[in-house]
């Protein structure tokens, strides 16, 4: 588990401030480069040409990409959510990515901050925190209206509301679990792979070669999936973020 450990750098292990230890960690620092690495993608597209290059193409596409997700699943007021909903998938994107480059054969061991769950519940909790003041401001003290699906018989509707309540405030935590628990499910079962390939090798002749190839070749299929899981993950954060956004705008 040594690769989800979480340790101070550059000698900033001493930081305090008003009594609370806040060294500079290698997670912070990952996630500095994935929002560098965001923000030279977003300025390397923004050229605004009449025949776009494949970089002004790539981020128009993943632009239309968010901004066709917000309009089917809030309407035409999800518009104005485009660059908070664009921005929340890019960086988990560009952390899950970056968290899978091979960067160890250069000296440099790439960081998976998603799979912590004190970044993804922080990513739920701001997504959650604009659902209420936008369901709030909107519609003030009628957004509990929320919480009684209409046609709820007049009996149902106190037991109705509770379950339906407690339904909503569980979303943070299950959208920051999600992510969580597959992006490190994920690097656990590299490592126990990676694990068998160099066991395999040091056995010597013997049934230990054949265990080190299939495991290597298990290794390039999973890291395959990997790729495929860290965009889908990305992909649903941002979705279930849009459909919580359209509750807190259409009430249902």
């Amino acid at each position: 588990m040594h690769q989800f450990s979480i340790h101070p750098m550059f000698g900033t292990d001493g930081w305090e401030v008003a009594g609370y230890h806040i060294p500079f960690t290698n997670s912070a620092l990952w996630m500095i480069i994935a929002a560098v690495g965001l923000l030279i993608f977003m300025i390397g597209g923004m050229k605004r040409e009449l025949v776009p290059g494949r970089w002004q193409m790539a981020v128009e596409s993943m632009t239309g990409f968010v901004d066709s997700m917000l309009a089917a699943n809030i309407g035409p007021n999800g518009k104005k959510y485009v660059p908070y909903i664009f921005s929340l998938f890019m960086f988990i994107l560009f952390a899950n990515v970056l968290g899978l480059m091979p960067l160890a054969l250069f000296g440099l061991h790439p960081f998976t901050f998603t799979s912590h769950f004190s970044a993804t519940g922080v990513l739920a909790i701001m997504s959650f925190s604009i659902v209420l003041i936008v369901g709030f401001w909107k519609h003030k003290l009628h957004f509990f209206s929320l919480f009684v699906p209409h046609g709820t018989p007049l009996p149902m509707i106190p037991l109705i509301f509770v379950i339906e309540l407690v339904s909503f405030l569980v979303r943070p935590f299950s959208l920051g679990l999600r992510l969580f628990v597959a992006m490190m499910a994920g690097h656990v079962l590299l490592e126990v792979l990676s694990g068998f390939v160099i066991s395999g090798v040091n056995a010597g002749l013997g049934i230990g070669p054949v265990v080190s190839v299939l495991s290597f070749i298990l290794m390039i299929a999973i890291c395959a999936l990997e790729i495929l899981v860290a965009a889908i993950q990305a992909y649903v954060f941002a979705l279930l973020t849009s459909l919580y956004l359209n509750d807190a705008e259409n009430l249902h």
